[in-house]
């Protein structure tokens, strides 16, 4: 949204109707976020920063006032809007407007005063795991639950931007779900393709997460470029519903669509010709036709 009321209803309302379940903001600052010279690490479009907090400083002034009004945008349409607090600051802040939830970004799985700020809310905190180590995913999610929270999804996320496809290694969700069976996994994607979330919903994400934008020339923040604009976010959630439905019974058995075909499409031992009464029948006189 850039900073701007009217452009921030239009991504609610754009994700809304492309078939997105929720929509998430993001809560910053660029002083407390980063240093002056803190070198960005992404490498999408221009964006004509040449640090993190010349690119950061130009999107971190929407009012909290705003933010009470886009909730209830929200609410009124029918989308679940929350955000990523990037600071302590920021969570107080989403507690006044009411957000249901937070992101904890993968950056910040190793900043603990975050994370315990965050899970003393005891809402539901979705945490990427972006760069990490198990170890510290570990640790991320005891410390989390130290203060009684264990309403907790791990999203699988490669911290690259983009991502190529090669890199996505959408195998680290069985990895992830074999290591942390008590705990949803899903899947933050930064890939330029619309598709790759419906690849990992068949690989068991339970939750997708990807950039979005109302329009990909926008100016300033890198976000636009490596985001799907409407009509790609509609086609990734067309994708994601068909995966979904796709999955179906883990074991093999025939299923009720199959009942008529089970009885109806086998073949059957018939003869191929009359026999006689009293014939000692041999295979040549047989053939299988349906049913």
């Amino acid at each position: 949204h850039n900073g701007n009321l009217k452009r921030a209803y239009k991504h609610i309302r754009l994700a809304k109707k492309a078939g997105a379940d929720a929509i998430k903001f993001q809560n910053y600052t660029a002083e407390k976020l980063v240093t002056k010279k803190a070198p960005k690490y992404w490498h999408v479009g221009e964006d004509d920063g040449k640090t993190q907090y010349e690119t950061f400083s130009k999107l971190d002034e929407l009012p909290e006032s705003n933010y009470k009004k886009l909730i209830a945008y929200a609410k009124k349409i029918g989308i679940i809007f929350f955000s990523t607090p990037f600071e302590l600051e920021a969570v107080d802040l989403l507690e006044k407007v009411g957000v249901p939830a937070y992101k904890i970004a993968s950056a910040d799985k190793t900043y603990f005063p975050l994370l315990e700020k965050v899970a003393k809310t005891k809402k539901p905190i979705i945490l990427s795991t972006g760069a990490s180590t198990i170890g510290e995913i570990y640790d991320a999610v005891n410390h989390l639950r130290e203060f009684g929270n264990e309403k907790v999804i791990l999203l699988h996320c490669i911290l690259s931007y983009p991502t190529s496809q090669k890199d996505a290694n959408l195998s680290m969700i069985d990895n992830l779900s074999e290591i942390f069976p008590d705990i949803p996994i899903g899947f933050s994607d930064h890939t330029f393709s619309p598709l790759t979330p419906s690849f990992a919903v068949m690989r068991g994400a339970n939750l997708v997460e990807k950039h979005f934008t109302i329009d990909k020339s926008l100016p300033d923040s890198p976000d636009h470029k490596l985001g799907v604009d409407p009509d790609e976010l509609k086609a990734l959630a067309d994708a994601v519903r068909l995966a979904e439905v796709s999955m179906g019974e883990p074991i093999k058995k025939p299923i009720k669509s199959e009942l008529e075909a089970h009885d109806l499409a086998r073949r059957s031992i018939t003869s191929l010709f009359e026999i006689k009464k009293g014939t000692v029948i041999s295979r040549k006189m047989l053939i299988g036709k349906r049913p």
